[in-house]
């Protein structure tokens, strides 16, 4: 698909803007950060003047950041670059160093970037870096007095557990109001999980049921075929829950357990998660199940004897109202099943005495919505309906939208893209608060402080059996 496609956006364009981009050599940058900026400025949604930063510890020239972004936007790109508008982007792109110890060259490109543009822009910076170098930057941006008037997007972790999150929010406050920060989850920008609150608010045939008195269960499951892929330095040290759990599983059953907001502006749609979080339970760590593929152990850069979990599934509630006496099973890791991502809400078993004598027991038929919200999405409703013929026989049956037959696909945004808009625009509404990530490590803590014993599982298995279905019983895993 060329960048010449009709596309009706509905988003406000941005203000002009300076984009820094920390840790612009690194993987998320290449397969997300430039190809998805420049995805923005080929549809017209990036703002009429805008110069785009790199930098990182090392030097490197404009020209070689050039040829960096080029082959990244060629390699994972949404759309095939033509040459008009990769040569107008590659025009707003340079390159700067900084250090901790020294952010000069930083200043410099910065306030050249800003001339070039005129007037007063925007500035956001993008902390695409491990989270050791997180604090550090934060410093060197308030000791070079870049922070006022910017905004700055933080990717996760934010902490590995309540003392480390405390003090990081600690120190990004020490710098930024809570007003300037974006702590960045992609899974919160994509089209598919915002359709989770269009699916549930705007059709009155859905949101009356959305409760304890109709859903009994309801599961979060994001398995993974891959491997760690190299990533043993991050992963030995966070494991699935901090990775995917505590992180972007929790933040979707915010959005999926929510009261309704007044609106959808940031303020209404944070407040709403907020509480949702709030009457979360702190963790039983007796639900909970934590797992090792066979031959985790033998990964290059993997601990000998190393105790970390790449899967883990866990029972959660959540004391309130709506929701009190509903179990939520969450599950991810790695080298799974099949690589995933669902949400299923189970409803009650209605009285089917009337069919006792007559009806087909078939394991899928079951009374279900399933979200698929890996892109471009999809919703099913599973019931039970009468077969053809004679006799009354019940058998399974389904009711489909899939996202990408019912709209243009074209005028879709993926995750960082949609975040990376609403950043420039600052709307925080699909970023999360401080307290919000404080209170998840909270109710996490009796997990972090006593876990249960790793048990393993097979390659591109569902996990470690028993265990895993024994977790969700009497229901079982969509899965």
């Amino acid at each position: 698909m060329g960048t010449d496609v009709t596309r009706v956006w509905e988003a406000t364009q941005p203000e002009n803007h300076v984009v820094v981009l920390f840790g612009a050599t690194g993987d998320l940058a290449a397969r997300k950060l430039l190809p998805g900026l420049f995805h923005l400025a080929a549809v017209g949604l990036m703002p009429d003047r805008y110069r785009i930063i790199g930098t990182s510890r090392r030097p490197m020239s404009d020209e070689r950041f050039r040829e960096l972004a080029r082959d990244a936007i060629t390699r994972f790109g949404i759309i095939e670059p033509d040459g008009e508008a990769l040569d107008a982007f590659e025009r707003t792109l340079s390159f700067a160093e900084a250090t901790p110890a020294d952010a000069s060259s930083l200043v410099t490109a910065i306030k050249r970037a800003e001339r070039d543009i005129g007037g007063t822009p925007g500035r956001l910076f993008h902390l695409a870096v491990p989270p050791t170098a997180f604090e550090p930057t934060v410093t060197m941006l308030g000791a070079a007095d870049l922070a006022p008037g910017s905004r700055i997007i933080v990717e996760k972790p934010f902490g590995t557990d309540l003392r480390s999150a405390r003090a990081l929010n600690k120190a990004v406050a020490g710098v930024f109001d809570e007003s300037q920060v974006f702590r960045i989850d992609h899974f919160l920008g994509k089209e598919s999980v915002d359709n989770i609150l269009a699916f549930r608010f705007a059709n009155g045939l859905f949101e009356p049921v959305w409760n304890r008195a109709h859903i009994s269960y309801v599961q979060i499951d994001v398995p993974e075929t891959l491997s760690i892929e190299g990533r043993a330095d991050f992963y030995d040290n966070t494991g699935a829950y901090r990775d995917m759990i505590v992180t972007h599983l929790f933040q979707v059953l915010g959005f999926l357990a929510m009261e309704p907001p007044t609106t959808l502006d940031a303020r209404h749609l944070r407040a709403e998660s907020a509480k949702v979080f709030d009457a979360l339970r702190p963790i039983d760590v007796r639900n909970v199940v934590r797992g090792q593929y066979s031959g985790y152990r033998d990964e290059p850069g993997v601990a000998p004897g190393s105790d970390t979990e790449t899967m883990a599934a866990v029972r959660v509630e959540i004391d309130n109202w709506r929701w009190a006496g509903v179990p939520f099973f969450l599950r991810s890791g790695k080298r799974l099943g099949a690589s995933r991502q669902t949400v299923t809400l189970g409803f009650h078993e209605p009285p089917l005495r009337m069919f006792a004598d007559r009806a087909t027991k078939t394991p899928d038929g079951r009374n279900e919505i399933v979200i698929d919200f890996a892109e471009p999405g999809a919703i099913t409703v599973d019931f039970l309906a009468k077969e053809p013929g004679a006799r009354m026989r019940l058998g399974a049956a389904e009711m489909v939208f899939r996202y990408a037959d019912s709209f243009c696909s074209a005028n879709s945004l993926e995750g960082y893209e949609r975040l990376l808009l609403d950043a420039m625009l600052g709307d925080q509404s699909l970023f999360t608060q401080a307290a919000a990530v404080e209170r998840l490590w909270q109710v996490s803590s009796p997990l972090l402080e006593n876990p249960p014993p790793i048990q393993p599982y097979a390659p591109g298995s569902w996990g470690p059996q028993p265990a895993v279905d024994q977790l969700i019983a009497p229901y079982r895993w969509r899965l």
